[in-house]
């Protein structure tokens, strides 16, 4: 069984249950069913401290886990700010400076348009990393001790490079916009990424996905994925009006960097578009959850691909946008140019585009290996 650690934290300005596990997909569908969130700070998922959400969190995981709890059951405040460096929680309140200078930013990030959770993202970050220099002012703090925080806070705790990168983008917005500073922008550097390679399907095993289902609904949310290369939350943001049936478009409106694109629609999608409508008559989102109007979750969708996956015996840890990593590559394998692929998926940048070709099998399997001349 998996270990799951319970702690008392003090986060968003309430009590809270720490829930820690190591990446588990069924573990995750289970937090999420009663109502956990996750905290970039602490790196857990968490829900409000009380007895009744303590009852439920046992209750969930009773027969999945092993539970492993700390003080639960008392909610003082000098408990749930316990100096931890393993976990590092922060038991120091930002002064009323940094709190109007946070807010400050806030709104600034909001005037310019930034989404929502980049704001929730960059704030929560701020927060970590002035509290951990409590002691000196928001003036004097400099490039140096943006180092000792990525040494004595994020390395010590394991935390990512992607969250590492986030925090120092938090801290070039912030003093570059909102704060006199001794803080030299230009100079501080995000840390070197692991270049992953995109996950990619075989078209045998994406057809053996997508016909998996019998469920009209299910079956042409997660087509659409594939033939379209949408994101999750592309997806479940399409309105009915969105499907141009006659000019054959998907229309994506307001997606990734906020940006609107189309992308072409096969005719064999638009005739399951119609069975679909003609069965389930939607009202407002194109696909909505059993209350009509209301958006389908991204929960239930990503159970319909698990669902998939069972039926279809495909062990691989597949996940919604691996669909997207194998239209791209499919795409690129049948010779469509890189350029067009990039404005398929919306990308910004050429470069984020051009990872495909090292995933793409076409060039790579006309190379013979010289093992094959080999008299052995």
């Amino acid at each position: 069984m998996i270990n799951i650690e319970l702690e008392l934290l003090y986060h968003q300005n309430a009590h809270q249950i720490g829930i820690y596990f190591k990446y588990n997909d069924k573990l995750i569908d289970l937090v999420k069913s009663i109502g956990c969130k996750f905290s970039n700070t602490y790196r857990c998922w968490y829900i409000l401290h009380s007895q009744a959400n303590i009852t439920e969190v046992y209750r969930v995981f009773k027969d999945v886990a092993n539970i492993r709890s700390k003080e639960l059951t008392t909610v003082s405040t000098q408990q749930a700010f316990k100096h931890n460096r393993k976990k590092e929680v922060l038991s120091t309140q930002l002064c009323e400076e940094a709190n109007s200078k946070l807010m400050k930013f806030k709104y600034w990030m909001r005037s310019r348009r930034y989404a929502e959770t980049t704001i929730e993202t960059y704030l929560d970050a701020l927060q970590t990393f002035l509290k951990f220099h409590d002691k000196k002012p928001l003036h004097k703090i400099n490039n140096n001790d943006v180092i000792i925080f990525n040494n004595e806070y994020i390395i010590a705790n394991n935390f990512s490079a992607s969250y590492q990168s986030q925090v120092i983008n938090s801290i070039k917005l912030f003093y570059k916009t909102q704060q006199e500073k001794q803080i030299e922008v230009d100079n501080l550097i995000r840390p070197k990424r692991y270049n992953k390679l995109p996950n990619v399907l075989s078209k045998e095993e994406v057809k053996a996905i997508l016909v998996a289902h019998s469920n009209a609904k299910h079956k042409v949310m997660l087509s659409l994925l594939y033939s379209c290369g949408l994101r999750r939350s592309e997806l479940l943001e399409l309105k009915i009006n969105d499907i141009d049936s006659k000019r054959k478009l998907v229309i994506v409106r307001n997606s990734k960097n906020r940006k609107d694109r189309i992308v072409p629609l096969s005719d064999k999608i638009l005739w399951r578009l119609r069975e679909y409508y003609k069965q389930f008559k939607p009202q407002t989102w194109l696909f909505e959850g059993a209350k009509k109007g209301e958006k389908y979750s991204e929960g239930s969708l990503e159970g319909v691909l698990k669902q998939a996956l069972v039926k279809t015996g495909i062990k691989k840890p597949v996940s919604l946008h691996w669909l997207r990593h194998s239209y791209a590559t499919h795409l690129l394998e049948n010779g469509t140019d890189l350029r067009y692929i990039q404005e398929l998926l919306g990308h910004s940048s050429s470069k984020t585009t051009e990872i495909y070709t090292h995933v793409s099998t076409k060039s790579i399997q006309q190379i013979k290996s010289p093992f094959d001349d080999l008299d052995i």
